[in-house]
């Protein structure tokens, strides 16, 4: 089994200089947090679950974002993921970081460790809830953005924070050092925006943010379809009709938040992932039938031991 980490303290990255933008990937999974029958984290199923992701269609993971439960993970928890994932991950994969906050100093904590325990990259929402004006905002990526030693992914997600990050605020905050991406997870907001790569932040747009020439996706379905998520990419003639073809699957994945639904479909294709932690609570009948139904329609569940 693997070390557990030590303590861990609040301390700034160490300056770097940066070359050129690392490559994160075109497809990234914001990959679920595996969680054993007492409710901690199990650490080698997460591990498994990398390896399996990355041998279908998986370029790198974001870890503790939304769908990896990181509202419930206190600091050592969270740390601890990041750690595993960067030491565990296989050849080749890249690490973003979730390291979002409404505390601004909590959020530059986070960052900061991030760093230094070697993640590629972070991704940092804006501060949800206490819901900042654009001064504030600005701030508070000031302040992130100067306790990052690596890029920094921007995370919009209004439905979740309460505040939309418009474009020409996008195209301010690209000009500090090492912010250079956003996860768009406003669909009416996707555009290219001056100094930034765009992320697919909702699956079903990923097929139009390749067609813009942008980055990929961070992505929920390429748990269970990684591999034709995987052909839009490499296949352009293709796209439109791959698209078409998962329209099914974005569906059903949506009959509960992203975690709930994601460890709902793994757990039936035999990837022992536990369920969600509360306030979350596992997929109930009706949902897990409609999840059931679609793996099945797609001939995933042959030889799945769930």
């Amino acid at each position: 089994m693997f070390a557990r980490t030590r303590a861990v303290a609040a301390v700034a990255c160490p300056a770097a200089i940066l070359g050129a933008v690392p490559d994160l990937g075109a497809i990234l999974t914001a990959i679920v947090t595996p969680f054993d029958a007492d409710g901690a984290i199990d650490e080698q199923a997460f591990v498994d679950l990398m390896s399996h992701l990355a041998a279908n269609g998986s370029d790198g993971f974001v870890v503790c974002g939304t769908t990896g439960e990181a509202a419930t993970l206190d600091d050592e928890e969270h740390l601890r993921v990041i750690e595993l994932a960067v030491a565990e991950r296989p050849s080749g994969a890249t690490i973003v970081a979730g390291v979002g906050s409404n505390d601004t100093r909590h959020a530059v904590h986070l960052t900061a460790r991030a760093c230094e325990l070697g993640a590629d990259a972070l991704l940092s929402v804006n501060p949800y809830y206490n819901r900042p004006n654009r001064r504030g905002i600005v701030a508070h990526y000031r302040a992130v953005a100067d306790a990052a030693d690596r890029p920094i992914v921007l995370y919009n997600i209004p439905q979740r924070t309460g505040s939309d990050l418009p474009n020409d605020l996008l195209a301010e905050l690209a000009q500090l050092d090492h912010i250079e991406a956003v996860k768009q997870a406003n669909n009416d907001n996707l555009a290219q925006v001056d100094g930034l790569r765009i992320y697919a932040g909702n699956d079903e747009i990923l097929a139009r943010v390749l067609d813009m020439g942008e980055a990929g996706g961070i992505l929920v379905a390429s748990h269970v379809v990684g591999p034709q998520m995987r052909r839009m990419v490499d296949e352009p003639a293709e796209r439109a009709a791959i698209h078409e073809s998962l329209l099914g699957v974005f569906e059903a994945l949506s009959v509960a938040p992203a975690a709930i639904s994601a460890k709902a479909a793994l757990n039936l294709l035999g990837h022992p992932v536990g369920v969600p932690r509360l306030p979350y609570v596992a997929a109930d009948e009706q949902e897990t039938a409609t999840i059931r139904a679609m793996l099945s329609q797609r001939g995933l569940l042959v030889g799945a031991t769930a």
